[in-house]
């Protein structure tokens, strides 16, 4: 990935895009990284790189994808709030500020009624929603790679993930996020039943999908039939939720049905 394929990305949402303060926010935050690397040998402006476009992918204003750019600047290199505000702005010094301040919030403890402590911590140390929009997707990128981690770390990391993160998206409506960070975490704190789910959902693709769109069909035709105009959209469900049925419920997969849901959307009805 590159900063042409990011700037490419921004162009097919917001072709207004200043061009040149995206790639100012790159060149500054790769000089800074220079000589900083991933735990998989990359170097380290692959990260930011990584997050931004994340961002870009959820149609994210300029000063959030710049924030995501610089958002390890004040902590890692020697770039300081005033820097970025001089050259980018208060808005988004204060991004970047906002997201280094939550990166030293303490998540040692794991018992439920402190992640719950933490996850309204987070929400109310946020002045802009943005800071945890750039912290979540920071946090989706490292889990992408988390596999170059040590296992105690991939342990923490996954479920600090699944406690802290994945709520905090789900609460903001960040659905598909939310799907993404608990499939994560489930790789790396149950990687044997993670992955017998997953080739067991793989055999049943193909079924799954007939079903979705035999159910979004029969709903277009009743639904239109009616006068209601909607918009209806099926997923498969991940992997994380079907999981989680199966402890709760003590069902092995063959016993769980519900492996589809279909969403409508309509302003009124």
């Amino acid at each position: 990935m590159t900063i042409d394929d990011l700037i490419e990305k921004i162009k097919t949402y917001n072709p207004n895009v200043d061009e040149a303060e995206i790639r100012s926010a790159y060149e500054l935050a790769k000089v800074n990284h220079q000589g900083q690397k991933r735990n998989s040998g990359e170097d380290y402006i692959i990260h930011p790189l990584h997050v931004a476009m994340i961002l870009a992918d959820m149609n994210m204003d300029s000063a959030t994808i710049i924030a995501g750019l610089l958002h390890d600047t004040i902590e890692d290199t020697s770039v300081t709030y005033e820097d970025i505000e001089k050259k980018f702005g208060k808005e988004i010094a204060e991004l970047v500020d906002g997201v280094t301040k939550l990166k030293k919030l303490n998540y040692k403890s794991k018992a439920e009624k402190q992640a719950e402590n933490i996850r309204k911590m987070v929400l109310a140390m946020a002045k802009d929603i943005r800071v945890i929009i750039v912290k979540l997707a920071d946090r989706l990128h490292n889990m992408r790679t988390l596999e170059y981690m040590t296992e105690a770390k991939k342990i923490e990391k996954a479920t600090e993930t699944l406690e802290i993160y994945a709520p905090i998206a789900d609460r903001l409506g960040m659905s598909r996020v939310k799907w993404e960070l608990e499939d994560l975490s489930l790789r790396y704190l149950d990687p044997d039943e993670y992955y017998k789910l997953v080739d067991m959902v793989n055999k049943r693709r193909k079924e799954r999908e007939e079903l979705i769109n035999s159910i979004i069909d029969t709903l277009k035709v009743n639904l239109e039939r009616v006068g209601i105009k909607c918009e209806i959209n099926g997923r498969p469900k991940n992997f994380y939720s079907i999981y989680k049925k199966m402890k709760v419920k003590g069902k092995v997969f063959d016993e769980i049905y519900d492996l589809s849901a279909v969403r409508i959307l309509t302003n009124d009805i």
